[in-house]
């Protein structure tokens, strides 16, 4: 269901009481002292690989003693059980919770010959780790370029679906004529509608798209930033091939419909996530108190009044009124989209190129550049909170820059001067992130670093300024690892660990593009290991990849169209959000409708939880296993950037 990123929002249950569900399984070891007995140890590896020049390592966790783990040895045996490569344990990182107190790193960087390969530990403690691949980048990472564009198949809303991803079939084409709403009102806690929806427009054809995550809703946010980020990839490499393109312009029709040129109109959300009571008993139910595959929306039976009438004639809310100023995050990253699409059409089709462009300035010229109050995300704002907006006026402008120069427009001296405007204000403001949904910054900085050659326009920032804050961003990540046993750069007590990690590659590999320079090859390296299976839980946080990774996600058509094992038709591709919090994992969604998952609702992955953060694999965690979007957006656009000339040989 929509996630948070600020707190927690649940779900209710269709036609039942909610069930709140207590973290199950064996208790979390951040706590209880479970040390006595036999020695424990874990070897934590990327499970899809490296490549043959990478910086390599694997990690050993134990329960012995920092100084009894360094006496331990390790060897590398290839498919056929022979010793290609041993050594010795390096210093402990540090503490991982009352059982694993020592955390060692075991550098295999010696190993090139392309093959498959394990790691075996012996002496005072014992332990086999995961099978791993050593193979050229584009062997190993097109595979998850191509399962993440599966992820997006099994995200298509409306009539063009792909029957043979989880079985999906057309859904919500009442969307095609649906009504547009004023802005909903809802209350300080954003809990439950205050105030009838009231129709201002409409019908617009708001069909096809990308559902937003386990969810069925679709938000102008999150879809703008998935297909800006699939161009991207396109862009920047065809190993994606037919399908990516397919894709991105799947992505990108729907957000033709979502923006009316005419009307000069920015629809930003297609369904209602919360109605006018918490456990959706009410006169008003919304998408998330059900339970249910999409295209069982087409069949419900209702008229207006009915309190599921929402959920099959959903409600498409606007940014603005007709003409009006929009909120400066979605005209910058929208316009962005559609410039990126110019880019990619220029020489093949300069009409439709044109056109696009078009489109892009007349969106980025509605920004509204002194907004007061919330930015327009989505409704209610919780679900997307975000408070930065410069770096997506930035990217917006950049991209027009882009475009323009490969069309010949005459505007491209200007949107390169306001792209310059808008990375000195980013620079100056309050708001600094890295690259994920609500920071854009790495993916504006590096094309606009592109644009500032000699002889371009005057800009109010340097290019040197645009490389040192890409350095930042990276820097605060290189910091965080360096506190961080498995050398984690993203804060694993909060919300989107994962995609944030799978940011701070991205930027890696922009850096390198962008100067030259590989100072932060090694940090790239490092954090694709962690997602992959280099971590305390010892799972691949990509569904599909690896051996070990979660089979029961926060996903609707997946849980009741999908395979619960593992294998065969699964969601393939999708990113979760990975461990959150510990705390926030005291509470479980459930309905009546949902098939169990995992069957013998244990949770093996408590016994790894520790410095505050928890991981666990069940339908109902949606803290921690919902595949969105965003997540998966920004991972296919690291591994492309992988494949592509600046990253690993």
């Amino acid at each position: 269901m929509a996630k948070t990123r600020t707190g927690v929002i649940g779900m209710t249950a269709a036609g039942a009481a909610l069930t709140v569900l207590a973290v199950y399984g064996f208790p979390s070891a951040q706590g209880a002292d479970t040390t006595a007995g036999p020695p424990r140890a874990e070897v934590r590896v990327d499970q899809v690989g490296f490549t043959p020049g990478e910086t390599k390592q694997a990690y050993l966790m134990t329960s012995v003693a920092a100084s009894s783990g360094a006496k331990a040895s390790f060897r590398v045996l290839d498919a056929a059980g022979k010793e290609v490569l041993s050594g010795r344990p390096g210093a402990s990182t540090g503490r991982w919770n009352t059982t694993y107190r020592a955390v060692h790193p075991l550098d295999l960087s010696r190993l090139t010959e392309p093959g498959d390969y394990r790691v075996e530990v012996s002496g005072p403690v014992t332990a086999s780790s995961p099978r791993f691949r050593i193979a050229p980048a584009a062997d190993l990472f097109g595979g998850l370029v191509r399962d993440g564009v599966r992820f997006f198949q099994a995200q298509r809303d409306g009539a063009d679906v792909v029957p043979s991803v989880l079985s999906r079939k057309p859904s919500h084409l009442a969307d095609r004529r649906a009504t547009v709403y004023d802005t909903p009102a809802y209350g300080d806690d954003e809990k439950v509608l205050t105030e009838p929806l009231k129709p201002v427009a409409g019908p617009v054809d708001v069909s096809g798209g990308w559902s937003d995550a386990g969810d069925f809703l679709k938000f102008t946010h999150t879809a703008s930033y998935s297909t800006a980020a699939l161009l991207l990839a396109q862009r920047t490499s065809p190993l994606g091939g037919r399908e990516l393109a397919a894709e991105a312009r799947h992505g990108l029709d729907w957000l033709d419909r979502m923006w009316d040129d005419e009307t000069l109109t920015l629809h930003v959300q297609v369904g209602l996530g919360k109605g006018d009571t918490e456990d959706g008993s009410g006169a008003v139910r919304s998408d998330h108190d059900v339970w249910r595959l999409p295209e069982a929306d087409d069949t419900l039976r209702v008229e207006p009044g009915d309190p599921d009438y929402l959920i099959k004639h959903r409600p498409v809310f606007r940014a603005a009124p007709p003409g009006r100023p929009v909120s400066p995050n979605l005209a910058g990253r929208v316009a962005a989209a559609f410039a990126l699409a110019a880019q990619l059409d220029a020489t093949a089709d300069p009409s439709r190129a044109r056109a696009e462009l078009d489109k892009a300035a007349h969106l980025y010229a509605l920004a509204d550049t002194a907004p007061k109050g919330p930015l327009v995300t989505a409704f209610p704002h919780g679900f997307y909170p975000e408070s930065s907006w410069q770096d997506d006026m930035e990217f917006g402008a950049a991209e027009l820059a882009l475009a323009g120069r490969a069309l010949g427009d005459g505007r491209t001296a200007d949107w390169i001067r306001q792209a310059g405007h808008w990375a000195g204000q980013y620079l100056a403001s309050d708001g600094l992130g890295t690259l994920g949904l609500g920071d854009v910054s790495a993916l504006a900085h590096a094309d606009l670093a592109a644009l500032l050659e000699p002889g371009t326009p005057y800009t109010e920032v340097t290019r040197d300024a645009l490389v040192a804050d890409l350095g930042r961003q990276l820097d605060e990540g290189r910091s965080r690892a360096a506190r961080d046993p498995f050398r984690a750069g993203a804060v694993t007590t909060d919300f989107d660990s994962v995609p944030h990690t799978f940011g701070l590659a991205a930027t890696a590999r922009l850096y390198h593009r962008v100067t030259g320079d590989p100072r932060y090859e090694a940090f790239a390296t490092q954090q694709r290991n962690w997602a992959l299976g280099a971590n305390a839980w010892g799972s691949s946080f990509v569904i599909g990849a690896g051996t070990t990774f979660p089979h029961c996600p926060e996903h609707q058509a997946a849980n009741l169209a999908g395979d619960l094992g593992g294998t065969g038709d699964i969601l393939r591709g999708g990113v979760v959000n990975g461990p959150n919090e510990a705390g926030r994992l005291g509470d479980l969604n459930s309905f009546t409708s949902m098939r169990p998952c995992p069957a013998d609702q244990e949770n093996p992955y408590a016994a790894f939880d520790g410095r505050g953060s928890a991981f666990m694999d069940h339908v109902g965690a949606w803290q921690s296993v919902e595949s969105a979007d965003d997540f998966t957006a920004t991972a296919l656009l690291a591994f492309t950037l992988a494949v592509a000339p600046g990253g690993p040989a």
